[in-house]
């Protein structure tokens, strides 16, 4: 049966993404740093983001010494992983000049950078001091809408606000600041991002998919369920799990004993609010802590030449796998110097536990899974083994570059069991 046949209601795929204005930059008055430099948006009057959304956005080129995109940059969200910078810059500060590691020091970092590894994350929060890691680093790198956990979540580490705009001053500081050692040490290890953290989250979005080649990238996610990058096992039974992924819950949810991205700790207490102040009775700015976060954050172009970070927040109850095409079609939209943007044509996919098979047939080795219902770029297309999901029959199959591997047209939506305006793969 062609793959189109399935009624709307039967094969769910996000709806078209509303557009926001961006406005014209320029200096406002109180405005950030980001506000006050954005450049190059002038001609450009709106980026991809859906009307549910909200996002705190800075681009900088550091070429040029401007910022290229700047919106709500001073915003603050939780910073969920992101904060990992943070943790990691804190940890090499005072060890100059030679900045010689324990080599399980050395692994540990690795891993917290690249795989997100938040095992990692709670050793350098908790010998770090908590909260004072974020205290210490404010000041240390000129941050000015950072600070720590709300006061009754002094373990939550995911929870430290952040803004795009501090986020960019990070990387600025890693970049053309921070003393070789520490520069090759984190960015080599952002540069080594890897698509399936520690937890099993894809971290393809944003920065991954939107470009090729990003140089360095650090993801944050808050409030999911699961990601979905799990290479064996059945299918999942239920949308937005897979076999073997994180069955812990909601990391927005401050009633759980722990979560990923440091958003639980023993002995944490139910807030009656999803919104509190970093610092309360403080004239902070609020931080929601109940929609789902999803940022995308590093450097895109030769010599890590433009410096992007996209901080977002979703309605809570939003599937994974849709923040993940929504923050992708954000992320793309935006201005980017020196950014290559893959070839392809993105379509939308539809089920759970979808396998990347390393060639055009089921019984080849199983890559990876998908996130339930996240858009994918195909390159090409071609027949292979026939696929038999009652009551569609396909033998198609669409390349996926970004991943390496092949998916069963079955799984795509369209129309037909081709996929239109698809070449044929050589």
């Amino acid at each position: 049966m062609p793959v189109g046949s399935a009624s709307a209601a039967a094969r769910p795929g996000p709806s078209p993404a509303a557009s926001a204005s961006l406005p014209p930059a320029g200096p406002t008055a109180g405005g950030s740093e980001a506000e006050g430099e954005a450049q190059g948006t002038e001609g450009r009057t709106a980026v991809d983001l859906p009307a549910d959304v909200t996002a705190g956005i800075a681009v900088f080129d550091r070429l040029t010494g401007r910022f290229t995109e700047s919106l709500q940059a001073d915003r603050a969200f939780r910073s969920a992983s992101v904060v990992k910078l943070l943790l990691a810059l804190d940890f090499l500060w005072n060890r100059g000049p030679d900045y010689e590691l324990p080599q399980a020091d050395r692994d540990r970092l690795e891993a917290m950078l690249s795989r997100s590894d938040d095992a990692a994350a709670h050793h350098y929060w908790s010998t770090g001091g908590g909260s004072a890691v974020v205290s210490r680093m404010v000041p240390r790198l000129g941050l000015t809408g950072t600070a720590p956990p709300p006061a009754g979540y002094p373990g939550y580490w995911g929870y430290t606000a952040t803004t795009a705009a501090d986020t960019v001053r990070v990387y600025r500081y890693l970049l053309d600041t921070a003393p070789a050692p520490v520069r090759d040490l984190v960015m080599g290890a952002l540069h080594r991002s890897e698509r399936c953290a520690a937890d099993g989250f894809d971290q393809g979005f944003g920065l991954p998919s939107a470009f090729d080649g990003p140089g360095a990238v650090k993801q944050g996610w808050s409030g999911f369920a699961s990601g979905g990058c799990v290479s064996s096992g059945p299918p999942a039974a239920a949308p937005g799990r897979v076999a073997g992924a994180d069955p812990r819950t909601s990391m927005a949810d401050p009633r759980t004993s722990m979560s990923a991205d440091g958003t639980g700790g023993p002995g944490s207490r139910t807030r009656s609010t999803s919104e509190v102040s970093p610092h309360e009775g403080a004239s902070a700015a609020v931080v929601d802590l109940t929609s789902e976060a999803l940022h995308t954050t590093g450097t895109v172009g030769p010599d890590d030449r433009t410096v992007v970070a996209v901080l977002t927040l979703h309605p809570d109850g939003t599937p994974y796998g849709t923040a993940y095409s929504e923050v992708t079609a954000l992320t793309g939209s935006l201005d980017v110097p020196g950014a290559v943007r893959p070839s392809g044509t993105r379509f939308t996919t539809w089920g759970s536990g979808i396998r990347v098979r390393a060639s055009a047939t089921t019984s080849s080795a199983a890559l990876t899974t998908l996130p339930a219902g996240v858009d994918v770029l195909v390159g090409c297309q071609r027949q292979g083994g026939q696929v038999s999901v009652p009551p569609y029959v396909n033998d198609w199959w669409a390349y996926l570059p970004q991943y390496g591997g092949w998916i069963t047209n079955i799984y795509i939506v369209s129309s037909g069991n081709t996929l239109p305006g698809v070449p044929r793969c050589s």
